[in-house]
């Protein structure tokens, strides 16, 4: 498996980054959807502080995804597709972007308005965003909520859109973001080397 992303395929890198975040968007929101009904306790505390390093971690992975999607730019759409479903997947792609920095920000943001300490997986102490704020906590709690709503809808979109080009186009937009042999391009697609 080659490293960097080819003209047809995305990389390892590449790959391994993706469904990294993708693993974690995952866990972190149903660990969000379940533990503000869960009654106070430590296990309650230790899940919030869980749910808070993989936030983290979701951002700094968000960054490194940039970079590296800067340096080893991205390939191009399969032949045949037209224009507007280039530009719709470009702006879903960087929307995506945008939702994986604003998400953890806000989330963030309320942590250090409601005045709560904030570590990454007890190894580091991040400094507060802001002074504590109960207008300020509010508003960036109603924000992380609204922002994971979002996220919800175009990862949703965004899944559905792969699958569609894999099942109904029958090209390999899917197949490219997988390890090669893991899932066969459609019968129809034209077949590249990288």
């Amino acid at each position: 498996m080659k490293l960097r992303n080819t003209a047809t395929r995305w990389g390892g890198v590449s790959q391994l980054l993706h469904w990294m975040v993708v693993a974690l968007i995952l866990t972190t929101g149903v660990m969000g959807l379940l533990m503000g009904d869960m009654r106070n306790s430590p296990t309650k505390i230790e899940i919030y502080a869980l749910h808070k390093s993989l936030g983290l971690t979701i951002l700094a992975l968000a960054a490194l995804r940039l970079v590296w999607r800067a340096g080893a730019g991205a390939p191009l759409p399969p032949p045949g597709t037209p224009r507007w479903q280039h530009r719709a997947a470009a702006t879903s792609h960087w929307l995506l972007y945008g939702l994986l920095f604003a998400l953890p920000l806000s989330g963030w943001t309320f942590n250090s308005a409601a005045g709560y300490p904030l570590q990454w997986f007890k190894l580091v102490n991040l400094p507060a965003l802001t002074a504590r704020d109960a207008d300020l906590r509010q508003l960036a709690g109603n924000v992380h909520e609204w922002l994971f709503w979002l996220l919800v809808v175009v990862a949703l979109l965004h899944a559905a859109a792969a699958l569609y080009h894999h099942l109904i186009l029958r090209d390999d937009t899917l197949a490219r973001m997988l390890p090669r042999g893991w899932l066969r391009a459609g019968a129809s697609s034209t077949r590249t080397q990288d």
